[in-house]
């Protein structure tokens, strides 16, 4: 039996109408999934820039006060000197040194005998010497790590995150660089006055394995300063002397070096600020000459800050920041007479007993007010504006609102 025009029109007809049925349904479906999808969007779009508005808002608020959120009583001995520590509080003086955490529990005591204490800190590390001394020791934050003692009298020393120690020790002729380990390994550099210069600064890297050393010297009655770079790990076994590499620089006087990270260091001479990079052989990366003169340099892991006296009845210091990198931050300009300056992730904090300023890298003061009570020592905690404040009397935990 056959089939008929009919039927096949029928067919036909059916066939595009299922068709056109999927299609339209395909077509909803398309439509709320894009709709879901738009929602979506919108619901991110809206919570990013509500997150950036709080972000914002935070980075320009400006706090007024402070409040004290937790306080220990203490007891604070004449003629000690305390610093931080990590996040802790170190105090030294001639007969000893001890370490507390931010409840005033003692961490370690250690006694000593000392006439000229000489302090070396690396993050939570700290060598304490006897200028002219031979003994020296090497604690953390909660324990003793080692001690050691030279045959010379100690001029300088320098420490590393792994307690690692460098000291200068001085003979009639020849001035040796001991380098100690926690495990009893020595190292030994030699310097003289002919070949290398006398050493102003010495620094080792935090794990210890580079030391950067600046010697003065008197060339055809010319004053130049020699940049050395030592490397104690499996580079410079191959080399003499452990040296890696050098830098001499004329007519200028480099009294202070530093290492930030292992593979960062800054050299700040009488005419300007010298970057070194690398993790094993050191070279110059960039340079910054001043023809003003320098006041003081502050640095930290990732940032350094050089300061000048800024001609001006409105901001008595000028402070130029830098990056690790080597890359100028920015500068700034405050009155504040200051005894202590350190940095935060995007801020800087100059404090003395009585007042505290705390400018923004973007040009905000975020605080700039008086203590409640004299200050010795002001450590931040964490990231929240929440400090440790060493009093005379006291260590207060307080929260800036």
């Amino acid at each position: 039996m056959g089939v008929t025009m009919a039927e096949i029109r029928n067919f036909r007809q059916e066939r595009e109408k299922r068709e056109k049925g999927q299609a339209d349904y395909q077509h909803k479906i398309r439509h709320y999934r894009l709709s879901h999808v738009y929602r979506i969007l919108l619901v991110v779009a809206a919570l990013i820039a509500l997150i950036a508005l709080v972000l914002l808002q935070y980075k320009n608020h400006i706090y007024t006060s402070y409040e004290t959120i937790d306080t220990v009583e203490l007891t604070v001995i004449n003629g000690t000197v305390s610093m931080p520590l990590g996040s802790h509080i170190l105090t030294y003086s001639n007969d000893g040194a001890h370490c507390m955490d931010s409840k005033g529990n003692a961490l370690w005591n250690q006694t000593y005998e000392m006439q000229n204490p000489i302090i070396a800190t690396c993050g939570n590390v700290v060598a304490i010497g006897d200028y002219n001394g031979r003994e020296i020791y090497v604690l953390s934050e909660d324990k003793k790590l080692a001690e050691f003692s030279t045959t010379m009298p100690i001029r300088s020393i320098t420490v590393a995150q792994t307690g690692r120690v460098a000291v200068t020790v001085a003979d009639t002729k020849i001035t040796w660089i001991d380098i100690f380990d926690p495990d009893g390994t020595i190292y030994e550099v030699r310097t003289t006055m002919n070949q290398s210069g006398y050493p102003a600064a010495l620094s080792l890297s935090p794990n210890g394995e580079l030391l950067a050393l600046s010697c003065i010297y008197v060339d055809s009655g010319v004053v130049k300063s020699r940049v050395a770079f030592y490397n104690f790990g499996n580079v410079g076994n191959n080399e003499s002397d452990y040296y890696v590499n050098g830098y001499t620089y004329p007519d200028t006087i480099i009294p202070t070096i530093r290492f930030m990270t292992n593979g960062t260091a800054y050299a700040l001479g009488d005419d300007g600020l010298r970057f070194f990079s690398g993790t094993q052989i050191p070279e110059l990366s960039s340079t910054y000459l001043y023809e003003e003169e320098v006041q003081g340099v502050y640095s930290n892991e990732n940032h350094v800050g050089v300061l000048f006296h800024n001609n001006s009845t409105d901001a008595q210091h000028k402070l130029q920041v830098y990056s690790g990198a080597g890359e100028k931050i920015g500068e700034y300009f405050f009155n504040l007479d200051f005894d202590h300056l350190f940095f935060g992730q995007e801020s800087f904090t100059v404090y003395n007993e009585q007042e505290c300023l705390i400018h923004t890298f973007g040009g905000v003061d975020k605080y700039q007010g008086e203590f409640d009570k004299s200050v010795r020592v002001m450590i931040p905690q964490g990231n929240s504006y929440r400090y440790l404040i060493m009093t005379n009397s006291s260590l207060d935990t307080v929260q800036l609102k």
